[in-house]
């Protein structure tokens, strides 16, 4: 079905709501995808826009104005910043509902064009294959552009969100538009970097990188670990090695976002032993590591998840667990991940340690993360209660009570912590006062440990 859109919105105008909602709902509802899929994506979202998909979805085909009357009523009900999200959450998931959602939201008294809404817009038609429409939604942003920057600018928006969609060919057409206009600065590099190596292609992306910098716009950055991302993704190692010599060729350090980028890809590819070897490295160079550093790196390593996922019968210290891997051939590898990791001070950023006290924050971990750094929390108290000969005052374990997770109330890292306490026989009990968080206090705790 392909329907001319943005002519039908333009001649819809002259007619009323019903009449216009009934073409959109038509359209929308041809294009309709499964409600599961949808519901998986939207999850923690938000609930402006997982209820708005609810209602739209219990609305009977047939019947376009009750989907114009939960429209309007969702918008009536709603703030500028939850009813953008929502559209926000339908663009991202190319849903059928976008285009009638935006129709009602472009009619609000606070709403203003923008050039990246539009463009997100366009690309979800053009993936849909209602190229009329697209084309004709672009011109009109064309239009608006008052200057030459705003319509460069237009068409960069219009290269990522083609490239969010998998749209190689509508890239290069938007891309060779876009050099047709005379604009001069980083902003068209970047885009295209950007949707060159989005789409899987890193050696077209590279050269973009060589001629920005033969432009003299210095890549930054970002435009290297993009290109470096693209090629590990691709399983192109070497390239992506070579890549990062590049990158500290031009006199820009290896941070630890490229680290966590390299580390990634490895781990995408299943070469642990690699991922170990540029470990090492990037510790002797002084290079710190992240929490997303200890999340790549563990979700990566099967065992570990694998042992993590067992809260009734994993090892409760590290010298059990590093044990348990290396008795096992295929998991040594892992065992020295673990030890890289432990030897970092990723644990020293997330906790506090006062002669009153500590306090653990497992925040951002996912679960084999958080398992790896509670083990290393507890032998640092330990050892603490052992060599200061102190009692602290309180102790505590900040992990959440699962308002973010999947299954909203349902924590997997307070999962974790509360079979880890309990079978460590552990005096830490759930905060009172604040559901997400683990405390002992006084003499308690010391004897736990000792």
């Amino acid at each position: 079905m392909n329907v001319n859109w943005q002519g039908k919105l333009s001649t819809c105008r002259v007619l009323d709501g019903r009449a216009r909602m009934a073409l959109l709902w038509a359209t929308a509802t041809s294009f309709l995808p499964s409600s599961v899929a949808l519901r998986c994506v939207l999850a923690g979202r938000g609930k402006h826009a997982d209820r708005l998909l609810s209602d739209l979805r219990g609305t009977a085909v047939d019947d376009p104005s009750a989907a114009d009357r939960l429209i309007r009523k969702f918008l009536a009900a709603s703030s500028k910043s939850a009813a953008l999200h929502a559209l926000s959450s339908f663009l991202s998931l190319s849903s059928p509902f976008a285009p009638p959602l935006y129709e009602r939201i472009s009619e609000a008294s606070w709403f203003s064009w923008k050039p990246k809404l539009a463009a997100s817009l366009v690309a979800l038609l053009e993936k849909q294959g209602r190229f009329a429409e697209a084309e004709t939604l672009t011109s009109d942003a064309v239009s608006r552009s008052k200057t030459h920057r705003d319509l460069a600018l237009f068409y960069c928006d219009l290269i990522e969100c083609f490239s969010e969609q998998g749209l190689e060919q509508p890239v290069l057409e938007t891309y060779a538009r876009l050099r047709e206009v005379p604009f001069a600065g980083r902003r068209p590099y970047e885009s295209m970097i950007k949707a060159l190596c989005l789409m899987g292609m890193p050696g077209e992306a590279e050269a973009k990188l060589k001629e920005m910098a033969s432009s003299g716009c210095k890549p930054s950055p970002f435009e290297f670990r993009s290109v470096i991302q693209s090629y590990g993704r691709s399983g192109l190692l070497s390239e992506m090695r070579r890549v990062v010599g590049s990158m500290e060729d031009a006199g820009l350090p290896i941070d630890t976002v490229c680290v966590n980028v390299v580390l990634s890809c490895y781990g995408h590819h299943g070469e642990l032993p690699e991922m170990a070897s540029w470990m090492r490295k990037m510790r002797e160079k002084g290079i710190g590591f992240s929490i997303r550093t200890f999340n790549c790196v563990l979700n990566s390593c099967p065992r570990v998840v694998s042992i993590a996922s067992d809260a009734g019968s994993l090892p409760l210290s590290m010298e059990e667990l590093l044990q348990k891997l290396e008795n096992e051939s295929s998991s040594r590898t892992e065992a020295l991940l673990v030890q890289e990791l432990t030897s970092s001070s990723v644990l020293a950023d997330i906790s506090e340690w006062s002669p009153s006290g500590s306090k653990l924050d497992l925040h951002g971990l996912h679960v084999a993360a958080a398992y790896i750094i509670l083990l290393k929390w507890m032998q640092e108290l330990r050892r603490r209660f052992q060599e200061d000969d102190v009692i602290l005052l309180e102790i505590s374990i900040i992990c959440g009570s699962g308002k973010h997770s999947e299954r909203r109330g349902r924590s997997p890292i307070k999962d974790l912590v509360s079979e880890m306490m309990f079978r460590t026989s552990s005096p830490m009990r759930i905060d009172s006062k604040n559901p997400g968080r683990f405390v002992a206090r006084g003499k308690a705790a010391r004897e736990w440990m000792c």
